[in-house]
């Protein structure tokens, strides 16, 4: 009979499980307006960086280039971003949010707050203190 106590955690599998679920959950709570996880984090991106470029809502996002243009031509099509060519640099191409990117942008911050407030109850702030210290570990060890 093996002791679970002595067997670490299986913290990739769960780190990866919660993170699909995170993105389902919130991807549903957008479906009504077309907004997966990912668009909404280009919307939160693109209100505390307004006139970025491709290149870096696609690392912001850490997307590939491919799907970074894919997500940003739909967002566009449904017009929560638009594009503008840079005035210094014809050849750039910035990002901005339009009137209804920012009001989609109201609802991914409510839907955050709901669930860091789901995800956070029933833990006490030093036992979060140590997922929060483990999950930025683990991105700054894996880069």
């Amino acid at each position: 009979m093996t002791d679970d106590r002595r067997r670490p955690p299986r913290l990739v599998f769960l780190t990866t499980a919660a993170e699909r679920q995170m993105r389902r959950w919130i991807s549903g709570r957008g479906a009504d307006r077309g907004i997966s996880a990912a668009a909404g984090g280009a919307l939160l991106y693109l209100a505390s960086h307004p006139g970025a470029t491709i290149g870096e809502v696609t690392t912001a996002l850490q997307a590939s280039a491919a799907g970074a243009s894919g997500l940003l031509a739909r967002m566009e099509h449904a017009g929560l971003v638009r594009r503008r060519t840079d005035p210094d640099d014809r050849r750039t191409v910035r990002l901005d949010l339009t009137p209804a990117g920012t009001d989609a942008l109201n609802d991914v911050r409510a839907a955050l707050a709901e669930l860091n407030a789901r995800l956070t109850e029933g833990f006490s702030p030093d036992e979060l203190a140590t997922v929060a210290r483990w999950l930025d570990h683990a991105t700054r060890t894996l880069r």
